[in-house]
């Protein structure tokens, strides 16, 4: 590890999610020298861990890949703790993800008159984006059908393979009310004895996340390396860029330079880092001159419902899904898309717990046991049930916002607006039209948040006055800082945000080996 910090690297990828994962690659192969930090473990490739509720102890968790500590948000005021689906390991949430690689719309880019974007529109149009999209997808072996309402990609996917039978009826039903539904886009490579571990770091290299296409290949090269275990304390520098980095390695601080260093620890763990690391020459935090690090934080509101085609058999499945509630009756919505998941025992349970949770009384660990018996009545209830959920859009303001570090604890408040309600209504109405003839059945009542798809926190745009990143990810005001994660995204789009995540990634990459040339 020690040697590690002695080598001269090009580039610093502070992070191994979807973000770093794939930049690092594309660093890697591109010939630069290139060092991947990760504060979890490296772990073990044969592991199967879930991204489960019952593991409480921080070094447990960290040992499997999971952020150690609670999460503690202040939503409406309301305070809940936590463990929120975020990893902490090579390939840090990703790994863990159900892996659904959904493209965005040209909507959740572009600015029209016919529909109008929150921000004004992405500092690239989607037209830029897409050979980056393409990219990413071919990175990540995905496969999907068509998507006919969407423009036709430079690059058509593989096919899928076929839809179990209850997928098919429920597709076919869906076309019946006038929608469009298709086998939604997976990064799950087709070999044999794949588990389609999603929900669960997968054992196999079948399943592409940030460790399987981004940072094993990345280290395949011989010009990259990884130092785990690691924690980064601090950025520091004069003002102009970052001179180097304190970390915690092994129970001692070290520090390491380098010419290029990137964030990629995620929309809660770049701003936290940057917020922490104020100093004479960076009064506000770095990165922070124009006073939004860490602010704009969105996420997806989830609906989560069940449907019951009718027929047994099958097993889970993340085969059906359909855009047609993008933008529906002037508004945007978002995707619907099932989770690859029956409504089970063990799955409701970890969903009960879940909520639980979220409030003082949830945590005792009497209430998570007593939460067994409402699981196994909803079990029974519910039968051969599928779960579904919408994704629906969540927008950018100043007061959601990621709080400085204290500690592991990830702090954040959050205000619902009545905007985002009003749009809930009807995207649950637009459910309910669109699986009309099929018995459903909505599995909450109250807005729910994804904490899984947090993202904004250090939004890229063209006015340094209002964004924290230049067009191609790098700090305004600092010569060799970028960034490479969700809080890059000025929305948070209308689908997943991971291949989004993946395509601006390899743009990041691209303009640090092009300026490298020119320097």
């Amino acid at each position: 590890m020690n040697e590690l910090l002695n080598r001269p690297w090009d580039v610093v990828v502070i992070g191994t999610g979807m973000g770093g994962g794939t930049l690092g690659r594309a660093l890697a192969e591109a010939g630069k020298k290139t060092l991947f930090i990760e504060k979890g473990p490296a772990g073990h490739r044969r592991e199967e861990t879930p991204l489960s509720h019952d593991i409480f102890l921080p070094e447990a968790r960290l040992a499997r890949g999971l952020w150690p500590a609670q999460m503690r948000a202040r939503v409406d005021g309301q305070e809940q703790s936590f463990f929120a689906p975020l990893g902490a390991g090579v390939g840090g949430s990703s790994v863990f993800y159900a892996a659904t690689l959904e493209r965005p719309a040209p909507q959740d880019l572009d600015h029209t008159a016919a529909r109008p974007h929150p921000t004004g529109g992405w500092p690239v149009s989607f037209a830029q984006f897409e050979p980056y999209l393409a990219r990413a997808e071919e990175l990540y072996q995905v496969r999907g059908g068509a998507d006919v309402l969407g423009p036709q990609p430079s690059r058509a996917l593989p096919e899928a393979g076929e839809m179990g039978a209850a997928d098919r009826v429920m597709a076919q039903r869906l076309a019946a009310n006038g929608l469009h539904p298709y086998h939604l886009h997976t990064a799950v490579k087709n070999i044999a004895g794949c588990k389609s571990c999603l929900g669960f770091k997968c054992p196999m290299p079948c399943k592409m996340d940030a460790r399987s296409a981004g940072v094993e290949p990345a280290l395949a090269t011989g010009h990259a390396a990884l130092l785990h275990s690691a924690e980064v304390r601090r950025l520091v520098g004069d003002g102009q860029r970052i001179t180097h980095i304190e970390l915690r390695l092994e129970g001692e601080t070290h520090l390491l330079r380098a010419p290029v260093f990137v964030l990629a620890g995620g929309a809660f763990g770049s701003p936290r880092l940057c917020l922490g690391s104020a100093s004479e020459a960076f009064p506000k935090g770095v990165a922070n001159t124009s006073g939004r690090v860490g602010r704009g934080l969105m996420f997806h509101l989830n609906e989560m419902f069940a449907v019951w085609p009718g027929i047994a058999g099958g097993g889970p499945s993340k085969a059906v899904g359909f855009r047609d509630l993008l933008w529906h009756e002037g508004a945007r919505l978002g995707m619907v898309q099932a989770m690859g998941m029956d409504a089970s025992y063990g799955e409701i349970l970890h969903y009960l717990r879940q909520r639980l949770a979220r409030s003082a009384l949830g945590q005792k660990r009497l209430v998570q046991e007593a939460a067994r018996l409402p699981a196994a009545l909803s079990a029974k209830l519910l039968g051969n049930a599928k779960v579904f959920v919408g994704l629906m859009e969540d927008l950018a303001y100043e007061d959601n916002r990621v709080l400085p570090p204290a500690g592991d604890t990830i702090e954040i408040e959050y205000h619902m607006r009545d905007e985002l309600l009003a749009r809930r209504k009807l995207f649950r109405r637009a459910i309910k039209s669109a699986f009309k003839g099929q018995r459903q059945m909505f599995l909450s009542n109250r807005p729910e948040l994804n904490y899984g798809h947090p993202c904004g926190t250090l939004r890229f745009g063209a006015d340094p006055k209002r964004s924290v990143l230049n067009g191609v990810g790098r700090v305004h005001e600092l010569a060799n800082l970028y960034v490479a994660d969700a809080s890059f995204m000025p929305s948070s789009m209308g689908v997943n945000p991971s291949l989004a995540i993946a395509a601006q990634a390899l743009r990041t990459a691209e303009a640090i080996v092009e300026r490298g040339a020119h320097d």
